[in-house]
Parts: structure tokens; sequence; C-alpha cells
């Protein structure tokens, strides 16, 4: 009987993965779990990059190396989210020629991007259109519809406009359920996939109430819940104040976007918050001083009522520093700034998971360069910095997966005791 009580002792070792070594870490769906994201059972801290060229660059065979290469780069420098566009919408080389109508290479050029995150153990935070002009964003959708004989009083109608709607849930629709030709995965059912965003920074500037903006992204997230349970979604947003907690938006660079951090981010389809912080656009006229000072208030206070208020995790979506305004040691106090206030957070098991700078460029990208990219090859002290941040998020999570390790063991151990005892009980009562 002892013997049987090992034997089911090990078999329950081997059920709770304390010997699953080899199991890749990365290979589920992340979820929440409070203010935390969850991966195969424990807290996932992680820092991450955009790309928004992704799958641009994947559509052209010739060029697909660069995106392998921008993963490869990644994981050796511990990064473990890329955030990228699923969207371009008319204009050179769309995804969507017209509503409903997609172009197959493109689509295939997003497959292989999800393929090779996958191949690296990045997850991925796919966007599904954009709140400005380039790669088509609101305006294509109101003009598609104003083709069709709808009319419009601005582009704002875009979150109002039922046909144009129709049109967004379609596309939302179209890259939900996409089976990735390189995988044989469909998007909804790909774990590599971390979480969906409505909309790269949405703004309606004609409604400052925020109303409109509730409106559109309860709807829009309640039609991705109803297709796909498997992913978390997040909204895009910068994280401006709204009239919901009109006390906050003193704290708001001096204008108004139409969005409400805490309301629209209080929607249940919703499932984390996100914040974007450029202070060198938002306060051009300041100094660098005053641009820190008020970073270091944007970020606290986010932090705070993410963790006290909204009660869920907040991932630092957007952050950078353009080197065109600025230079190198600017940029490095800015990183240095947002990677101090995750970490802080982070290492109390608090609500902020991580930050995704603005942008990672692979090398011989130069035309892609806007000021604020970051080459991981070229050994900067930016990319250290970079790197700093990804071993101390990692540290973090490799201590919450022994700490689940531990408590897998005690609990097959206590297991493995009453197994024993019973087996005791069990030979004493047949040898009277």
């Amino acid at each position: 009987m002892k013997h049987w009580g090992l034997v089911l002792f090990v078999s329950l070792l081997f059920e709770q993965g304390i010997f699953l070594r080899h199991v890749k870490a990365d290979d589920g769906f992340v979820k929440t779990k409070g203010v935390q994201l969850m991966l195969n059972g424990s807290p996932f801290y992680a820092n991450g990059f955009n790309a928004y060229w992704l799958m641009y660059m994947a559509a052209d065979s010739s060029q697909r190396s660069k995106v392998s290469s921008a993963f490869e780069q990644a994981k050796q420098h511990g990064l473990a989210i890329a955030r990228t566009w699923a969207f371009s919408d008319g204009g050179d080389r769309p995804l969507q020629y017209s509503p409903g109508s997609y172009n197959e290479l493109m689509f295939q050029g997003l497959d292989f991007v999800v393929s090779e995150a996958k191949r690296y153990g990045i997850k991925l935070v796919l966007s599904f259109g954009n709140n400005y002009d380039q790669f088509g964003g609101k305006k294509q959708y109101v003009n598609w519809a104003r083709n069709q004989g709808q009319s419009f009083g601005s582009d704002d109608d875009f979150f109002t406009n039922s046909v144009v709607k129709e049109y967004y849930k379609n596309h939302i629709n179209t890259v939900l359920t996409r089976r990735n030709t390189l995988t044989g995965v469909a998007y909804k059912d790909e774990p590599t996939i971390m979480a969906w965003e409505l909309m790269n920074e949405p703004r309606c500037l004609s409604d400052p109430s925020g109303n409109t903006m509730q409106a559109w992204i309860t709807e829009m997230a309640s039609h991705v819940k109803s297709i796909d349970g498997n992913h978390l979604l997040e909204a895009g947003l910068e994280g401006f104040y709204g009239p919901s907690s009109s006390q906050k938006q003193q704290y708001n660079p001096n204008f108004q976007v139409g969005a409400d951090f805490i309301a629209n981010n209080q929607i249940p389809g919703i499932d984390f918050a996100t914040v974007h912080s450029y202070p060198d656009q938002w306060l051009q006229n300041s100094n660098d001083e005053s641009q820190i000072a008020f970073l270091n208030t944007w970020l606290n206070n986010h932090i705070q009522d993410t963790q006290n208020i909204l009660q869920k995790p907040l991932l630092f979506a957007e952050f950078g520093k353009s080197l065109k305004i600025a230079g190198p040691n600017q940029r490095d106090e800015l990183y240095n700034t947002v990677y101090t206030a995750i970490y802080s957070s982070a290492r109390g098991g608090g609500a902020a998971v991580g930050g995704l700078f603005w942008q990672l460029l692979a090398d011989g990208m130069d035309s892609y360069g806007d000021g604020y990219e970051v080459i991981l090859s070229q050994s900067t002290s930016t990319v250290n910095l970079i790197a700093q941040e990804s071993q101390k998020l990692n540290r973090i999570r490799k201590m919450y997966v022994r700490l689940r390790d531990m408590e897998k063991w005690n609990k097959a151990r206590h297991i493995r005791r009453a197994l024993l005892w019973s087996g005791n009980g069990v030979s004493n009562t047949g040898g009277n």
C-alpha cells in the first residue's frame, strides 16, 4: 500500500507540473486576477515594445528577415510583449482594400508576425484600427460610408454612425476568425496573442463629456467578447481623465480628447487599462524638468487609480522621447522614470504590469525612424536601460513561478502524507 501511495504521489507531481520543466512557460493564454496579469497560474510582469510596422514588413517576403531579427533581438534583451497593428485600411498596400475586401498577401504577413512571435515566446497586443489618418484610420471608414451615401458632420461620427460601426465590427470579425496559414490556428484561439486593442488612441473631440466614447467602447467590447472568450481586451486609451473623475482632470495636459480614463476602463469587457506617456509632445513649451515632474505625477496617479479604483492591471502601452528634440541623456531620464515607477509597483505585486517603449526598429530601417526609435543591436545607454528593466521584471516573474511550484509541492506532499496514513491504517486493520 505504501508503494501505491508513492506511485500516486509521483503521478500528482506530474499532474501539478512539478516535473514538467521542458514545457514552454509562455504557451498559455494571458488572463487577469485582480490587478495582475496571469500566465500559467503565475503573475505576468513583463517588459515590451511597440513595432507598428511588423505586418507591413512581413508582407514582403524579401523583408521578412527584419521581423525575425526584431523578435530575436527583443528576446535576447528580455522583452516579452510586442504591440503592433492588425489594420491597414485603404491606401498603399492595405490589409483592407474596402469594407470586407481583404489583401490576402498582407494578411499572410500578419500570419507570419504571429508565427514568429510564437517561435520566440513573445506575446502580442494587436490593435484593430487607428484614430489617426495613418494606415487609414477612422477617416477611411467615414469616407467609405460617405461613398455609400452616408452624411457626416465630422470624422468623429465614426463612433456613432451605424454603417461605420458595422464596417468596424466586420473587420473585428475577420481578424478574430482568421485562420493562420502558417500555424493553422484561428487568431481567436492563438495564445501567442495576449490581447486585442479596440483602437490606437481613440479620441472624440466633438464630445468632451466622454459619453460618445463610453457608448462606443461598451458596444465594441461586447462585440469582441461575443466572438472571442479567450483573449484579454483593452481600449487603446492614452490615460486622459474625464468628467467621471473631474478632480483628476487637473493632471491632464492642457487639453481634453473626449476620453475618460476611469469610466472607460470600468466597462466590464475591458480587462486592463492602458496609459501612454509623451510629455515632449503634450508639454512642448515646458523644459525637461517640468516634463519629468509632470510624468512622475502622471505615472503615480494612474498606478494608484488603477490599483484602488479600477482594480485591474495597468500596461504603460506607449512612452518615449524623440531624439529630434532631445539628447540621449534626456531620453534615458524619461525611460528611467517610467521603468522605476513600473518596477516599484510590480515588486509589491501591484497593478503596473509592464511598459512598451515606442518604438523598436530592426537594422536597415532608417526610413522608418521618427526620432523615437530604438535599435537593440546598437548598444546605447537606452538599450542598456531596457535590458535592465527586463531583468528586473523577469526576476519578479521567476519568483512567483517558484512560489507557485512550492505551493504545488506542499500540496502534493500533504496528499502523499494522507495517502500513507490511509495506507498504514488499512495495513494495520488487515493484520489484526
